[in-house]
C-alpha cells in the first residue's frame, strides 16, 4: 500500500510500505476513504515531537471501511464504514473507565498515552490502517454523514468542545472569548453555541479568519493587532471581563491574553499546544478566583457530536476548504502548511 512516511525532520514521502495486519484480537484493519492533516503533523515534521521515529506513517484522523476484524471483535464487521478516533483506548483500564481515554494505560504504543496513531504506531495517512481496541476507538457512520463531516469528528470538533467548551464550563448567558480562529478555535466557536452563551467573541490577527468565525457562530470579532483590542473585547461584557476565555493558538502571548480578559470567578481553558513554557502572573491572578484548565482530548464526546452532525445541527463540513486525492498528499501538506496564503482551514484527502 501507499502511505505518507516521516523520514526525519523536514522530510516526508508518499511511498510503498507493507500492508498492516491484525496483531491483537481486538484489532481491525480499515481501508481509508478519507484522511486529513493536523497542526500536530506539522509539529512532527519540524522535529518537535521526539517520540516520532523516522519510518512512521503519519496521521491520526480518518474515515474508512473495515476490511478485516480480529477474533475478539464482535460489535463490528467487514464492510462497516467508521470514523477513527484520534485517541485509541482499551476501555477497561482505570483511566478509560473514568472517560480519560487520552491516558489509556494499555502498553500499545506507550502506557498512559492514548494518542498513538502517527505518533507511536503507524497512522491514518495511508491506504490501510490497523486500529487497536477497535470497539472502543471507532464509531459507525450513520447514513447521510459525508466524509467531509465525519473527518472533523476524529479530532478537532471533540478537541474544541471538550477542552475548550466543557473544560471552560460555558453556561447559558456567558460571554465567551475564543482566542485564535484556526480550525480548533472555530470548533470551539461552533460547539460553544450548544450551551447558549449570550456572546461569542472571536479574536485573531487575520481578518479573513475572523470573517469565517462569524460564519461559524461568533457574534463579535476583534482583531488583536488593533491598539484597543482589549477594550473592544471588554465592551462586549459589563466591563469586568469575559466569563470564559478559550486559548486556541499555543503561544505564550495568547495564553497571557486569556488571563487578562477573564473576569473574577471566570474560566481560562487552554486548548493550544504549547511548545515552550508560559509565565503565569500568579501574583495578580491568585486573588481573582480564576479556574485554569488544559488537556489532551479524550474523544469521549465523539458519539454525541456525531448525532448532532448527522442531524445537521453542527455543519461540520464547513471546515473543509480544500480537497485532494491520496496521491496529492504532498500538495495537500503544502497548502495546509501555508494556510494563510491559501485561505485554508482543513484539507480533505480522499479516494
Amino acid at each position: 500500500m501507499k502511505a505518507l512516511v516521516y523520514k526525519g525532520p523536514g522530510q516526508k514521502s508518499w511511498e510503498d510500505v507493507p500492508d498492516p495486519v491484525i496483531q491483537h484480537p481486538t484489532d481491525v484493519v480499515v481501508r481509508m476513504e478519507a484522511t486529513t492533516i493536523c497542526g500536530t503533523d506539522l509539529h512532527i515534521l519540524k522535529g518537535d515531537v521526539a517520540a516520532v521515529e523516522a519510518g512512521r506513517v503519519l496521521g491520526h484522523e480518518g474515515i474508512g471501511v473495515i476490511t478485516e476484524v480480529g477474533g475478539g471483535v464482535t460489535q463490528l464487521a467487514v464492510g462497516d464504514r467508521v470514523i477513527l478516533s484520534c485517541i485509541s483506548s482499551c476501555g477497561v483500564c482505570s483511566n478509560c473507565r473514568q472517560g480519560l481515554y487520552s491516558h489509556c494505560l494499555s502498553p500499545e504504543g506507550a502506557e498512559g498515552i492514548g494518542w498513538i496513531f502517527g505518533h507511536l504506531i503507524d497512522g491514518t495517512q495511508a491506504e490501510l490502517v490497523r486500529v487497536p481496541f477497535a470497539e472502543n476507538s471507532v464509531y459507525k457512520v450513520p447514513e447521510g454523514v459525508s466524509d467531509a463531516e465525519g473527518i472533523l469528528l476524529s479530532d478537532i470538533l471533540p478537541t474544541g468542545f471538550e477542552i475548550g467548551v466543557q473544560y471552560g464550563q460555558v453556561k447559558p448567558g456567558d460571554v465567551v472569548a475564543v482566542i485564535g480562529s484556526g480550525p480548533v478555535g472555530l470548533a470551539a466557536v461552533m460547539t460553544a453555541r450548544l450551551y447558549g452563551p449570550s456572546r461569542i467573541v472571536a479574536i485573531d490577527l487575520d481578518d479573513a479568519r475572523l470573517a469565517r468565525a462569524r460564519e461559524f457562530g461568533a457574534t463579535d470579532t476583534v482583531n488583536s493587532g488593533a491598539d484597543d483590542w482589549k477594550d473592544r473585547v471588554l465592551a462586549t461584557t459589563d466591563g469586568l471581563g469575559v466569563d470564559v476565555a478559550i486559548e486556541a493558538v499555543g503561544i505564550p502571548g495568547t495564553f497571557t491574553m486569556a488571563t487578562e480578559l477573564v473576569r473574577p470567578g471566570g474560566h481560562v481553558a487552554n486548548v493550544g499546544v504549547h511548545g515552550r513554557g508560559v509565565e503565569l502572573a500568579l501574583d495578580r491572578l491568585w486573588i481573582s478566583n480564576i479556574d485554569i484548565s488544559m488537556g489532551l482530548v479524550n474523544t469521549n464526546t465523539l458519539g454525541m457530536l456525531l448525532k448532532l452532525v448527522a442531524a445537521k445541527k453542527l455543519p461540520a463540513d464547513q471546515f473543509v476548504t480544500h480537497t485532494f486525492t491520496f496521491d496529492q498528499v504532498l500538495e495537500a501538506y503544502d497548502v495546509f502548511g501555508n494556510a494563510a496564503e491559501h485561505d485554508a482551514l482543513k484539507v480533505l484527502i480522499a479516494r
